[in-house]
């Protein structure tokens, strides 16, 4: 069941051959020819509407064969969500910072859904996992607030946007109105006139290159520069001072729960959630942005980064799990070591989809295929799928995403 999949061309996706998702369209899709001036930003693997997979040799869609053949969903996912694939599976390639945003729960979603359907296009909640292909940058969830506090006394331009009263109360805030606080000086910032946020964000980033090396360092000097080129005078470029700025490393994963503030800025992800499109912005983009809904929903949680690496289960010698707080999806990274001729996947209740990233491989299951870098199949719950390594010089990667029921 080999599946041609469709990509997105967002302006923030890496061009041409630089992107891992457009390096990995071509066995699923043979015809396409790559542009090296084209944004190739996310590779869907699913049934979502606004890009659904197709079975590579049918003129087919997924959603249409699981209709027909809902066995191979597994009797648990049916139960749960009836006769659908319940996530959406991506691989992404960030050039320059997608939006600051939220996803709703699935009360909000469907109140957004009912309220404004031609923006909020589903009903569904989204919480996502990212997982790491290249190092990622990302902004995730409020600092400590402690941190927040000092950049706040530290920038003077990022001061004069707020107003004294709301970060002198900030720094005495007692733990029981902290949220009550945070969420006043966040508001001032992200519904601050246009023109004002623009003249600030200009003043500081001329006050800012004549700054020391550490101090540079300490205030995210090049992180802010890089923002502003891609989004002159955008309120976003502050967000880094309330936001967490974390970089995972290959393999090491966040989790992304409803009302959870977030930023993807750079790198290559592997990427599940929910089977939904519903995003909230307010900043870093030329989209639409829903500030006033955003600010509402937001939690207001502070962590500190350490907090927002999300750690996966070890399940055999090959494969380690990442299992969230949600029955939608699980995702599994495989890993075959250089010099192993063969492996057999863990079999799964539910369907899955999987991806290969690296190797090559005979796979065994109704049928015997010799998968390359990118090819992507649907495995039909309960199938046992042996896997023989036709290129053993170097590990093979691979990750499935199911159902997490």
């Amino acid at each position: 069941m080999e599946l041609r999949c469709q990509y997105q061309s967002y302006a923030w996706g890496k061009c041409g051959s630089d992107s891992i998702v457009a390096t990995l369209i071509k066995p699923s899709n043979p015809n396409i020819i790559l542009d090296e001036k084209t944004p190739y930003a996310e590779l869907w693997m699913g049934t979502h509407s606004n890009g659904p997979s197709f079975l590579k040799d049918e003129n087919k869609s997924l959603d249409e064969y699981l209709k027909e053949n809902n066995h191979t969903l597994g009797s648990t996912v049916i139960e749960k969500f009836g006769i659908q694939l319940p996530f959406l599976f991506k691989i992404l390639s960030v050039n320059k910072a997608l939006s600051i945003q939220v996803h709703p729960n699935k009360k909000e979603a469907e109140e957004l859904h009912k309220t404004q359907p031609n923006i909020y296009k589903d009903s569904n909640h989204k919480p996502e996992l990212a997982i790491a292909l290249t190092p990622f940058e990302a902004l995730c969830g409020f600092r400590p607030i402690s941190e927040i506090k000092s950049y706040l006394i530290a920038i003077p331009e990022l001061c004069d946007i707020i107003g004294e009263e709301e970060i002198l109360e900030l720094t005495i805030v007692t733990e029981g109105s902290l949220n009550i606080s945070l969420k006043k000086c966040f508001q001032k910032l992200m519904t601050c006139d246009e023109n004002v946020v623009a003249q600030q964000l200009k003043k500081f980033i001329e006050r800012i290159s004549s700054l020391g090396q550490l101090t540079r360092q300490t205030l995210h000097a090049n992180l802010l520069e890089r923002l502003y080129n891609d989004y002159p005078g955008d309120v976003g470029c502050f967000g880094i001072y309330f936001f967490n700025y974390i970089t995972l490393q290959p393999g090491e994963a966040m989790y992304l729960g409803a009302n959870e503030p977030h930023a993807y800025l750079s790198g290559d992800c592997i990427e599940c959630m929910a089977c939904s499109d519903n995003v909230v912005r307010a900043g870093l983009t030329p989209k639409l942005k829903d500030t006033k809904i955003l600010i509402n929903m937001l939690s207001y949680k502070c962590e500190p980064s350490s907090a927002k690496r999300f750690q996966p289960l070890r399940e055999d010698d090959c494969t380690e799990v990442f299992r969230p707080p949600v029955p939608d999806f699980a995702v599994t990274r495989i890993t075959i070591p250089a010099g192993r001729a063969s492996y057999t996947l863990i079999e799964r209740a539910v369907g899955s989809i999987l991806i290969i990233v690296n190797g090559k491989a005979e796979i065994t299951f109704s049928t015997t295929k010799v998968l390359n870098r990118g090819s992507v199949i649907f495995i039909p719950a309960n199938e046992r799928v042996n896997m023989k390594v036709l290129c053993g010089c170097h590990p093979m990667l691979m990750f499935q995403a199911f159902a997490n029921v």
